[in-house]
C-alpha cells in the first residue's frame, strides 16, 4: 500500500507541475490580452498609459484579492512569466534599435543620454540610501526606470539585482506617477525654453520615462520635435545592456568585499546573456535581413511576453510590504524626476 502511494505521487507530480504551468501562463496570457484592450481605449491613450503598466495595475488587483487563495494553482506558470518570458521579452525588445539610428543623431545625442543614465543612476544610489535609507535593490530599480526606459529597464534589472516583487511594484508606481506627469509638463515648457525643435526632442528623449510616453509628449509639439524625441530615447534604451552588465560587475565586487563569495580571489560576476543576446539582436536588426511582416511580428510577440511578465509581478506582488515602505521611495523618484528635468534642460541647451 505505502509503495503504491509512492507510485501514485511519483506519476502524478508531472501533471500537477504540468497544469500548474499552463494555468499560470494562460492567467497572465489572459491579462496582457485584456492590457492591451485598455490601452487602446481613449481615456488611456489620453493619460500613456502603456500596456506594460496597466499589466502590473491588473495583477496587483487581482493578486491582493479573494482569488489569491488559489496562487498555489499558477504559482509554476507565474514564475515562469516573471522570470524566463521577461528576458525573451528584454532579448527581443533589440528589435526596435539600430545602430543606425545612433548615427543619425549624432555625438552629442549619444553623450546627452550617456551623461543622463549614468548621473541618475549614481544619485538614485547614493539618494536611495545614504539619505532615504532605502535598500540597494529598490534604489537601483527606480534610478534604472527613471534613467533608461521606465518599466521595461526595472523589468529588466530586476534579475540583476535579485529584488523581490513588491520592490518591482515600487519602482513602476514611481515610473507611471513621474512619467505621466513629464508627458503633459514638457510640451508646456516648450514655448519658454527657448530650445530648437530638434534640441527640445533631445531633452524628452533623454529625459521622460517611458517610450510611449516619450511618444506623446513629442507628438503633442510637433513631428519634428516627435522625430528626434523617439531617435534620443531608442539610443538611451541601447544603453539598457551594457548598464546591465556593469551593475552587475559592481554588485559582484560588492558581494565579494563583504564575503558573500566562497572565492576570495575572484569576484563572482553574473553576466546577464539576455542583456548580451539583447545588443546581438540589435546588430541583427540593424542589417535590415529581418522581412517587415516578420519583423512586426516579432514586435508583437514582444509586446506580450514583457505584458505577461509584468502580469506576473503584479500577481506576485502583495501591498502590505509596500505600504510599510512608506514614501520615501515617491521621494526619491521625485528628486530624480527634477534632476531629470532640470539637468536634462541644461544638457539639451548645451549641445542645441
Amino acid at each position: 500500500m505505502k509503495v503504491q502511494n509512492i507510485a501514485d505521487k511519483i506519476l502524478n507530480a508531472p501533471r500537477v507541475v504540468s497544469s500548474s504551468m499552463c494555468l499560470g501562463i494562460v492567467s497572465v496570457m489572459l491579462i496582457s490580452i485584456l492590457s492591451t484592450y485598455f490601452s487602446t481605449l481613449p481615456l488611456f491613450e489620453e493619460i500613456g498609459l502603456s500596456p506594460l503598466t496597466i499589466a502590473i495595475l491588473v495583477g496587483v488587483v487581482i493578486g491582493n484579492s479573494p482569488i489569491n487563495r488559489v496562487m498555489h494553482r499558477i504559482a509554476t506558470g507565474v514564475d515562469f512569466s516573471k522570470s524566463v518570458l521577461l528576458k525573451l521579452g528584454v532579448i527581443l525588445f533589440g528589435l526596435r534599435i539600430t545602430f543606425e539610428q545612433i548615427a543619425q543623431l549624432g555625438w552629442y545625442g549619444v553623450f546627452v543620454d550617456l551623461v543622463v543614465v549614468a548621473s541618475v543612476l549614481i544619485v538614485a544610489y547614493l539618494l536611495g540610501t545614504k539619505l532615504f535609507k532605502l535598500d540597494y535593490q529598490t534604489s537601483i530599480l527606480i534610478g534604472a526606470g527613471s534613467a533608461i526606459c521606465g518599466a521595461a529597464a526595472v523589468l529588466a534589472t530586476e534579475p540583476v539585482v535579485k529584488a523581490q516583487a513588491h520592490k518591482v511594484s515600487i519602482a513602476v508606481a514611481t515610473v507611471v506617477l513621474f512619467g505621466t506627469t513629464s508627458m503633459f509638463l514638457y510640451p508646456a515648457l516648450y514655448p519658454y525654453l527657448g530650445l530648437t525643435e530638434h534640441a527640445f526632442g533631445i531633452y524628452i528623449g533623454a529625459t521622460v520615462h517611458e517610450v510611449a510616453q516619450v511618444v506623446a509628449a513629442g507628438t503633442a509639439v510637433n513631428n519634428e520635435v516627435a522625430n528626434a524625441a523617439v531617435i534620443e530615447k531608442m539610443v538611451r534604451v541601447m544603453l539598457l545592456a551594457p548598464t546591465l552588465l556593469f551593475l552587475s560587475w559592481v554588485l559582484a565586487r560588492k558581494a565579494n568585499a563583504i564575503g558573500e563569495n566562497a572565492s576570495n580571489d575572484k569576484p563572482n560576476l553574473i553576466i546577464p546573456w539576455f542583456a548580451v543576446l539583447f545588443v546581438v539582436v540589435s546588430g541583427i536588426n540593424s542589417l535590415e535581413i529581418i522581412p517587415p511582416a516578420f519583423h512586426q511580428g516579432l514586435l508583437t510577440i514582444d509586446n506580450y511576453l514583457l505584458c505577461m511578465a509584468m502580469a506576473a509581478l503584479g500577481l506576485r506582488t502583495h501591498l502590505t510590504p509596500i505600504f510599510n515602505v512608506g514614501f520615501k521611495p515617491v521621494l526619491l523618484a521625485a528628486c530624480l524626476f527634477f534632476m531629470l528635468v532640470a539637468g536634462g534642460y541644461g544638457l539639451s541647451y548645451l549641445v542645441g
